[in-house]
């Protein structure tokens, strides 16, 4: 079984933390660090180790922010080496402590902060960081995300959209940012067209977490966006409205070609099994015939009533494919359902149920039972 994330937060990696700063200043207490960063560290989850070495870190450098940032900056190591993150694994967060470091303790030292946060976000990101400022001045803030969105760096740019995300992952809601999405979207149209590909994947998260609050208003501002777009343009849309086709949603549908009723039946669907044990694993099939005298535009996607704590199901959608199927045409889908908890998602006995979806639509593929 892979190690849980949390114990990338190891006193191995405190120690290389007191390493880097006691180069950067000499007189760096690195004993009483790393013993006050470390200790109960195996109790706690990975936000909590990193705030604690935050902390430490806030113990033990200059009592004055200036004079602790400017050792802290000269303690970070290389910037990303290219414009992307896949393949980088945990290695950047190794400076998520020195982002809450920031946060923590920066807020009333703006420039500093965000000269900080600048460099940071070359190394790791500052997303999490930044919205605390987000919350104590935005109008400042947003100010420097806009200079910042014409960045020479992807990974300052990127920041710039994921920071003021709705729902970034683990970090907290920003009141004032869910209550001016429109600010949002005027960043965002700075950066939809950016050359980076990681920027674009960060514009359409942001767009979708837009999607989760107001889908009306993400609906328009990707027809606008479509109306003179470019293959890249479209890719970002596509991923950009995923939840509301995961939804059925028929702006959305429709806006990908897809929002027609389907003319389908479910033909043969087969489950490997009727019975699982908590752990493993299903596949199941099933075919679609089309019943129209024109070819159709199918988004196919499947859902999982899984069973939650309370013994009550909770669909959670997944994405199969996109065809287009000619009259009289059969076409083959497959897939599995894993029944192995996740960080993100717990399994609980008991019956669980499978549905199809054609463009929003649902037909039932088939019914197991999860055992203890």
């Amino acid at each position: 079984m892979a190690e849980p994330l949390k114990t990338f937060f190891s006193p191995a990696l405190v120690r290389r933390i007191a390493a880097d700063v006691a180069r950067a200043s000499p007189s760096f207490p690195s004993p009483a660090f790393v013993a006050r960063a470390t200790r109960g560290l195996d109790a706690l989850e990975l936000l909590d180790r990193a705030k604690q070495i935050a902390r430490a870190l806030a113990d033990h450098l200059p009592a004055d922010f200036p004079a602790a940032i400017r050792v802290l900056l000269a303690s970070l190591g290389p910037e990303h080496a290219t414009d992307e993150l896949v393949g980088a694994g945990m290695a950047p967060f190794y400076y998520l402590p020195h982002t809450i470091f920031v946060a923590e303790r920066g807020l009333d030292h703006f420039a500093l902060s965000f000269q900080a946060q600048y460099e940071l976000t070359k190394r790791f990101t500052a997303e999490w960081s930044v919205r605390a400022f987000i919350a104590r001045d935005p109008e400042r803030t947003f100010a420097q995300l806009r200079a910042w969105a014409t960045d020479e760096n992807a990974h300052v740019r990127r920041l710039v959209s994921e920071g003021t995300r709705l729902r970034l992952p683990w970090a907290s809601r920003v009141a004032w940012l869910d209550e001016n999405p429109h600010r949002i979207l005027e960043l965002l149209e700075l950066l939809k067209h950016d050359s980076a590909s990681l920027v674009r994947r960060s514009v359409a998260n942001s767009l979708n977490d837009l999607s989760k609050v107001d889908a009306d208003l993400t609906v328009e501002t990707c027809r606008q966006w479509l109306s003179s777009a470019s293959p890249e343009t479209e890719a970002l849309v596509r991923h950009a409205l995923r939840s509301l086709v995961k939804k059925g949603h028929r702006g959305a549908l429709s806006l990908l070609g897809a929002g027609a009723r389907p003319r389908v039946e479910l033909g043969a669907s087969r489950l490997s099994s009727r019975s699982v044990r908590l752990g493993g694993e299903i596949r199941f099939s099933f075919d679609l015939a089309s019943t129209a005298r024109r070819p159709q535009d199918l988004v196919v996607d499947y859902a999982v009533h899984f069973i939650k704590a309370n013994g009550s199901p909770r669909p959670k959608v997944f994405k199969l494919k996109r065809i287009k199927l000619g009259p009289n045409e059969i076409a083959s889908f497959e897939g599995k359902v894993s029944f192995t908890d996740l960080t993100t998602r717990r399994h609980y006995p008991g019956p669980h149920r499978i549905e199809a979806l054609v463009n929003g639509v649902a037909f039932p593929v088939g019914e197991l039972h999860v055992r203890a």
